[in-house]
């Protein structure tokens, strides 16, 4: 949500607005210690996400340039991709494209965090919704919100990082975003891809949390003993042990990727637009499904680079379960 940033962003905030509401003489100030924590929570997660966007930034690279068959790495795979880049383009090589993620972390987890609560408001009011059913449509809508915001620093990002040393068409992130709205049809060009992107959020978030409840609620009925313990905040309540949590976390992670991963790859196609040879074949998001179907097949065209997913987004996802039942128990929500 990107996917997988705003799973873990949208847990928090579910998390944040299951505390009832304070009692009226002391709203004001609770009030505002609440906006506080979401101002804290935001910029912690700003920062924790430009640590673990660089440490992973070599696997984007190589994700990239795998996905849409950059013809200097296209016959190799991802390990053989990871030595060749250094060899060739220098140790930095690896960080093509980071600066472009790092200037997008923050205002993508403020407009999340600002949008959640607006859009919170919004169903309550107007269409009468409340309970989880609004929390889930409130996060997946502000989770949109932000992808469609930053989506223009996304696309610059894919573009720097696929160049080759050498074969250099943009200098740099301020010439970037000129030269695609002086030549890609101004600011439209910025939003190819968008569609793969928005429709691959709803079965990656709704395939995570389906296969983590289930997995959850199949444990603690078949094996209570074995893989449940009560929660520290009721007793009465089982919750699984921290390391079944991670399990099932990585479990519903990896199953989620794998659904939703051709989107992925069909989205940096489309984004990578001009750069490629064949960028009229791919101009809409079934004609793009298509092209990498019929020239590559599934397992080197659809799935190319799905085991950098693993590695990236499996472990984050089990911390991201992880820490959603821990706060539950912490903020005694059980």
């Amino acid at each position: 949500i990107e996917v997988k940033g705003t799973m873990t962003c949208s847990l928090i905030l579910w998390v944040l607005s299951d505390i009832p509401p304070p009692p009226p003489p002391h709203s004001m100030t609770v009030i505002k210690i609440f906006h506080i924590l979401l101002y804290l929570v935001s910029n912690l997660e700003g920062i924790a996400g430009c640590c673990a966007k660089t440490t992973i930034a070599p696997l984007d690279r190589v994700k990239i340039l795998l996905q849409a068959h950059n013809r200097h790495y296209k016959h190799l795979g991802v390990f053989s991709t990871l030595c060749a880049v250094p060899k060739k383009e220098g140790f930095l090589g690896l960080y093509k494209g980071n600066g472009a993620m790092m200037i997008r972390i923050f205002p993508y987890g403020a407009i999340q965090f600002m949008s959640f609560d607006h859009y919170k408001k919004i169903i309550t009011t107007k269409l009468g919704i409340s309970g989880h059913v609004h929390r889930l449509m409130a996060g997946s809508m502000a989770g949109m919100t932000a992808v469609i915001c930053t989506y223009p620093l996304d696309m610059v990002r894919v573009r720097l990082a696929f160049q080759v040393k050498g074969e250099h068409t943009y200098t740099g992130i301020v010439h970037a975003f000129k030269t695609i709205y002086a030549k890609e049809g101004g600011f439209l060009g910025f939003y190819r891809g968008l569609m793969p992107t928005i429709i691959g959020m709803a079965p990656y978030a709704g395939v995570s949390f389906f296969t983590f409840g289930t997995l959850k609620s199949v444990g603690l009925t078949h094996a209570p003993t074995l893989l449940g313990r009560p929660s520290s905040d009721n007793p009465n309540v089982l919750v699984l042990k921290t390391h079944i949590n991670l399990l099932c976390g990585g479990i519903a992670g990896a199953i989620a990727q794998t659904i939703s991963y051709p989107l992925d790859v069909t989205r940096r196609r489309m984004q990578l637009g001009t750069v490629l040879p064949d960028s009229e074949k791919c101009l809409t998001m079934w004609k793009t499904l298509k092209y990498i179907y019929g020239h590559h097949g599934i397992r080197r065209g659809l799935y190319r680079g799905l085991s950098l997913n693993y590695i990236r987004c499996v472990p984050s996802q089990a911390v991201a379960f992880t820490t959603y039942e821990l706060m539950k128990q912490f903020l005694h929500l059980n």
